[in-house]
């Protein structure tokens, strides 16, 4: 192995642990990083434990875990799209 080939995986190799490493957060452009509580009480008008505060707070759950889902596949279909489709100088 020379040289350069040594250094293209050294790169590569950080290149994938890089993007790996903020796996399962939610994503920056998240419309859900308002605090969960503040916007299910809207106001004042709801109150913590009713029927509708709950529903809420379970929605909020499920919006937050899809966007993390959606994240996290594309950034996998990324990785097979740089490991099935090399680019080679």
């Amino acid at each position: 192995m020379g040289l350069r080939s040594t250094s293209l995986i050294i790169a590569l190799t950080a290149l994938a642990l890089a993007s790996c490493s903020h796996r399962g957060e939610a994503p920056t452009y998240s419309s859900l990083k308002e605090d969960d509580d503040t916007f299910c009480r809207k106001g004042g008008q709801v109150a913590p434990g009713s029927p509708e505060y709950v529903a809420c707070i379970r929605d909020r759950d499920a919006q937050r875990a899809n966007e993390i889902a959606r994240a996290d596949r594309r950034q996998r279909d990324v990785g097979e799209y740089m490991l099935n489709n090399p680019v080679r100088p």
